[in-house]
């Protein structure tokens, strides 16, 4: 099923019930538009990482549908997860790197897997990696690069296939004030190049900071939503 003149994501009336004791969502309806920057905000165990497993299908919603660039997420059959999930870079917090291969072969690693052409590898990696400012790094493992290096790794490997959206999960918790406001500053580039950005997040200065749109979830539920908010608990 596909809906015209929705956002690229659309959350309608959206509830994730594990048991009587784990309502994760509750009847959260969202629309997020191409192009925006949005802050989801909340303390741990509001949904902030469920909102954003239901978008790749990694979990599927009790009730309500979710809808991506029209189409019906939750109708989607698994043979058409992989390229849902191609179109949503995500990042995460604990960064997710392959310890056995360098920057560049992480990066590269992406590409191989959604199937392009060596040269298309070639020419992609270093320029995303530049992007990053990362090209003197290319070839250092993991356990070689300082943690707002590797996010930057994480983050390069989630936009190398030029996705729609990036979802980025509390990519900031492990990370000193410096690599922070690095992180921070990177992710706004990259939503001024084009891409749909979803920051969640707890931290505060950040998202005082960015100005942009606020989402705030409570106990699942979506109690505040403002174009250009603060985070207010």
């Amino acid at each position: 099923m596909i809906i015209e003149n929705f956002g690229v994501i659309y959350f309608d009336n959206v509830s994730k019930i594990y048991n009587s004791n784990s309502i994760a969502l509750k009847n959260v309806t969202l629309e997020i538009k191409p192009h925006e920057f949005v802050s989801l905000v909340g303390p741990s165990g509001a949904g902030k990482s469920t909102v954003l497993k239901l978008l790749i299908a990694e979990e599927r919603p009790t009730e309500g549908r979710i809808f991506f660039d029209g189409r019906d997420v939750t109708a989607l059959p698994v043979r058409a997860l992989p390229h849902l999930r191609r179109r949503v870079g995500v990042v995460f917090q604990d960064y997710k790197l392959l310890s056995g291969k360098t920057a560049y072969e992480n990066i590269a690693f992406a590409m191989e897997a959604a199937g392009h052409f060596p040269s298309e590898i070639s020419e992609m990696v270093p320029q995303v990696l530049e992007l990053v400012d990362l090209a003197a790094q290319r070839d250092h493992f993991p356990h070689q690069l300082s943690g707002g290096e590797k996010q930057r790794v994480a983050i390069a490997r989630a936009i190398i296939n030029r996705p729609d959206v990036l979802m980025a999960d509390e990519p900031t918790g492990n990370l000193d004030p410096v690599n922070t406001w690095e992180i921070v500053r990177l992710l706004e580039k990259i939503n001024e190049l084009g891409t749909t950005v979803i920051l969640a997040t707890h931290d505060k200065q950040i998202v005082d900071h960015l100005g942009r749109r606020v989402m705030t979830l409570e106990k699942g539920e979506l109690v505040r939503d403002e174009e250009r908010g603060k985070y207010i608990l």
